[in-house]
């Protein structure tokens, strides 16, 4: 049975979120009480320094860690309530996630590596559309070519191509742009802003890029644990 969405309200709502993990140093305090609401259609930016936890916070609202304290809900789905399978189907039908690794099967081409959540999701076209999207971001030529005959740059285009190949309702992205030359970065903002305009997706995206962040609807610095919004363009001595 696939987990769905339910319409009206807000898309993602994060309820006094906290993240304490174990290290050989004792507790660290990742996320101390964040709360959020995210509507469909909405692009966010999260900023933060390297070390902030923008990369975790990501995964407690894709499911992909779970919170210490405080609740979590996608599409009116409380993930408190979900066992891992139901997460695992929540993501597949509803969620793309860019990770900063790219995380691409390396004994797969890059067509195989896009249409694989597509044949999991049991979609006949999974092919075409992966091609398509491929074609997309600019890897039309590529289809057949395995992650470690690309560039860093080129991985990052597949793992978003694979991303967005099943129409998410919850984008992900962390760093998506990190080894992309300008003019496709550029690109990416735009494919990312259009996808949650014409689609009713919200995208959540980590960055350090602040000349990218002017597509997004809203910035959100990511500060000792807890969200600050960003209602200025920060002057560059407070760059992160």
């Amino acid at each position: 049975m696939t987990s769905s969405l339910h319409s009206g309200g807000p898309l993602v709502v994060l309820d006094d979120v906290h993240l304490t993990l174990e290290s050989a140093a004792g507790p660290v305090n990742i996320l101390r009480g964040v709360s959020l609401e995210i509507a469909a259609g909405e692009t966010v930016s999260l900023l933060g320094p390297s070390g902030s936890g923008k990369s975790t916070m990501m995964m407690v609202m894709g499911g992909l860690e779970r919170p210490s304290a405080g609740r979590v809900w996608i599409g009116g789905n409380d993930f408190g309530a979900l066992g891992e399978d139901g997460l695992a189907r929540l993501r597949r039908a509803h969620i793309g996630i860019v990770f900063q690794a790219f995380h691409l099967i390396p004994t797969m081409t890059a067509l195989e590596n896009v249409a694989l959540p597509l044949e999991l999701a049991g979609r006949r076209d999974a092919f075409a559309t992966a091609a398509e999207g491929l074609a997309t971001v600019g890897l039309g030529h590529r289809l057949s070519h395995y992650p470690g005959q690309l560039s860093g740059g080129e991985q990052q285009r597949v793992a978003l191509a694979r991303a967005l190949a099943n129409h998410p309702r919850l984008l992900f992205c962390d760093e998506p742009t990190g080894n992309l030359d300008p003019a496709t970065s550029l690109a990416v903002f735009r494919s990312l802003h259009d996808l949650a305009r014409n689609r009713g997706a919200a995208a959540v995206v980590a960055t350090h890029n602040l000349e990218l962040t002017r597509f997004m609807d809203r910035i959100l610095l990511l500060r000792g644990g807890k969200l600050v919004p960003v209602e200025r363009r920060p002057k560059a001595a407070e760059r992160v």
